[in-house]
């Protein structure tokens, strides 16, 4: 039991890490919370909270990077495609708000 409570926390440190390491600007969060507001929180929920039907953002693998931008890009299963509507800075920006969640 003692290995696996070390396992579980030793997971939640690396992925804190992870995240921290990407070194997002408080104004690239900001950025893509904004962009979230106005094109993603009518499915995904108001921020990232009860999605209705949609894939909860809270729990994408913050390790995951290229599979989220993919899925912007080009869609996923209801989601239409964002790339040409959205700039690639907005997407970084969107990514960067998902990895640190809603604590702008």
């Amino acid at each position: 039991m003692k290995r696996l409570i070390v396992m579980v926390l030793g997971g939640l440190l690396a992925a804190s890490n992870f995240a921290a390491a990407q070194n997002f600007t408080p104004e690239q969060i900001k950025s893509g919370s904004d962009n979230y507001a106005r094109h993603c929180a009518a499915c995904h929920g108001v921020r990232m909270k009860n999605p209705e039907g949609a894939f909860d953002l809270l729990t994408f693998p913050k390790d995951q990077p290229d599979r989220f931008q993919t899925s912007v890009k080009k869609g996923k299963n209801a989601m239409p495609p964002w790339d040409g509507l959205l700039k690639p800075e907005e997407i970084d920006a969107l990514w960067a708000y998902v990895v640190a969640g809603d604590k702008q």
